[in-house]
């Protein structure tokens, strides 16, 4: 039977025809050919944009009158119109461009583009994020247009509508830094997660979490937070590892004995954690490399102990959950074989391991890291007897690569508009400035002050727009303190990435509380708790640059031996269990252990040490002598 054409399959064979040339031009701007950086970041703003259009309509999945939607669709083809109008203007009349923006000049023709560029990535926000970035840069614009009628520290001269079209339109604005690190860094390390999703990754990682963890006491909930980990580093987006993994995880929690909003605060935490997890992280990290000019494999390892402490804190809260209530594993014949799960994750490993050995070994640059480790995927998928890829997968891993570009495309572009009025009228300084007065000139009270700003432009946004903004307006305060430059970054990206889990706005604990069928709040808030540690950490490695510095000496064991020890005092402390209830008096012992050993002072962590050896002997020791006598 003849398929019949409908609108729907035009639409999805133009994404096919899109993403599979945004696979073209970015592998091939690393292998074959080198464009001029304004030249690929135009070409990749294009396809984004392009996307965004097609895969958010007008009008969204609601049904509409036929005439109503016929203009829905008129209306997306003129803006994907005006959309390849812009870009192939800048494209190319590159030179042209590129000479008159140096010069600071401003035609007819760069007006007229320039507010329709502003327009294009103002609805493409809206569309993939909702309203408030959007209205964050239309504020933004404003200010920069009337700022001559603010009087004090945040007034200046104020600028014509031509100069701020100008500085939004150039390599300051939407062509600048944030899309200019979402088409080198993070595209290829979407292409990477989506070809490993394609290949089968979030299957075999949830069987391997299953198996590794399933028999054990609570272990759905442990399961949970090691497929969530898993995953989330791959995808670095905590909304979407919720949905996914949560969809598996969170009912099977509950079967299992947990409390509604206890499972869908886990799964929300555990996938927030994914942004801030080694190797891949989310798309702020490859912003954070760009913006604070440290190698992207230095973020990685200066990440790696904050994100082992986030996730060991998590697995000791939801095993001390598990005993509270007497909560057994899964049985036997729901737990897959670890031994063939690994081994059917041996060709997901190859590729990371290829990942690491070209970051950390090889010194190559992440892009082309990341484009060694998706051939290694293509590879072993190929080889892969028993679910061999052929060209539908090789569509389907494009295609996927492209979807997850759209919302990237949408926070980098339209946060570069924030970028540009920050640069022009110089509100990163008077914020920084500000911040600086109202923590009089001391570091703690300046880091408390910019965790408060981080939660309150993190409402609602996704990481990367949330860490953009905090970073244009925050890091130069805390490094003219004396922080230095990638604790500082770091410190804003934890807050930036935690928001998701922080009411009265969590993305993620709203997404989570869906699935688990309970109150958002109520997940909202056991989130809070159980993500802790992600609201102490900063302020820990921000004091202590120990947390986020390697090396191979004692001072590093210890650190990390210190890392663990305040992980399980701050779970025993949160949940009041041991082997039974614990005092007040011994929850008061374990947060003098963690004041004592979150410190840089090495005697401070061997008290630290003895006194959390002490109360946790005492209570090993009371238990034992309760069952001798029973």
């Amino acid at each position: 039977m003849e398929k019949k054409l409908t609108y729907q399959n035009v639409i999805a064979a133009v994404c096919i025809l899109v993403s599979v040339f945004a696979v073209i031009i970015h592998v091939g701007n690393y292998t074959t050919f080198t464009m001029p950086s304004i030249l690929f970041y135009a070409w990749h703003l294009l396809i984004g944009l392009v996307l965004i259009f097609l895969y958010k309509p007008l009008g969204g999945t609601k049904d509409l009158k036929p005439g109503v939607r016929t203009l829905c669709r008129v209306a997306d083809w003129i803006l994907i119109g005006l959309t390849l109008m812009v870009s192939c203007y800048v494209i190319f009349n590159f030179e042209t461009y590129t000479t008159t923006m140096q010069n600071n000049m401003m035609t007819k023709e760069l007006y007229v583009f320039g507010i329709i560029i502003t327009l294009l990535v103002l609805e493409a926000g809206r569309r993939m994020l909702g309203n408030v970035l959007p209205i964050i840069a239309i504020a933004a614009i404003i200010y920069a247009l009337v700022g001559n009628k603010i009087p004090g520290l945040f007034g200046h001269r104020g600028y014509s509508m031509q100069r701020v079209v100008l500085a939004i339109f150039s390599d300051r604005g939407v062509y600048g830094t944030p899309i200019g690190t979402s088409a080198t860094n993070v595209y290829l390390f979407l292409l990477f997660a989506s070809f490993l999703s394609v290949s089968g990754a979030d299957i075999i990682f949830q069987n391997i979490a299953i198996a590794a963890a399933g028999k054990k006491r609570g272990g759905p909930a442990k399961m949970a937070v090691i497929a969530s980990a898993f995953f989330g580093t791959i995808s670095g987006s905590c909304v979407a590892n919720v949905v996914s993994t949560g969809a598996f995880t969170i009912p099977l929690m509950k079967r299992n004995g947990y409390p509604k909003k206890f499972a869908g605060a886990v799964e929300a935490v555990a996938s927030t954690g994914g942004q801030i997890m080694p190797p891949i992280m989310g798309a702020a990290a490859f912003v954070l490399s760009d913006v604070a000019g440290v190698p992207y494999a230095q973020v990685c390892i200066a990440a790696l102990l904050p994100a082992i402490m986030y996730y060991l804190c998590l697995i000791k809260m939801v095993d001390l959950e598990a005993v509270k209530h007497n909560l057994a594993g899964l049985s036997e014949d729901e737990v897959p074989s670890l031994k063939e799960s690994l081994s059917r994750g041996m060709k997901l490993f190859i590729p990371v391991a290829v990942l690491l050995f070209m970051m950390l070994a090889m010194k190559t640059t992440p892009m082309k890291a990341a484009i060694w480790a998706t051939a290694a995927i293509l590879v072993t998928g190929f080889l892969d007897s028993k679910d061999r890829m052929n060209l539908n997968s090789l569509i389907q891993g494009a295609v996927a690569g492209g979807k997850a570009l759209c919302s990237v495309v949408a926070a980098c572009s339209t946060a570069g508009i924030v970028v540009a009025v920050f640069s022009l009228t110089g509100l990163g300084l008077k914020f920084s400035n500000f911040i600086v007065q109202l923590g009089s000139n001391s570091l703690i009270p300046s880091l408390v002050l910019a965790m408060l700003v981080c939660a309150i432009l993190g409402m609602g946004l996704p990481t990367t727009a949330a860490y953009i903004v905090c970073a244009t307006a925050i890091a130069p305060a805390l490094t003219g303190l004396g922080l230095p430059i990638l604790a500082a970054h770091l410190f804003l990206l934890y807050f930036a990435s935690i928001s998701a889990i922080t009411p009265p706005v969590a993305v993620a604990s709203y997404a989570a509380a869906g699935i688990a069928e309970e109150n958002p709040m109520k997940v909202g808030l056991q989130a809070v708790k159980l993500g802790i540690t992600g609201f102490i950490l900063p302020f820990a490695f921000a004091l202590n640059p120990d947390y986020i510095t390697f090396r191979w000496n004692i001072q590093t064991l210890l650190t990390w031996i210190s890392g663990g020890v305040v992980c399980y005092a701050l779970a025993i402390m949160l949940q009041g269990y041991v082997e039974g209830k614990i005092t007040i008096f011994e929850r008061l012992g374990y947060l003098a252990v963690i004041i004592l050993t979150i410190t840089p002072f090495m005697v401070n962590s061997l008290i630290g040490f003895v006194l959390f050896g002490a109360l946790f002997g005492f209570r090993k020791w009371k238990a034992k002598r309760v069952v001798q006598v029973a």
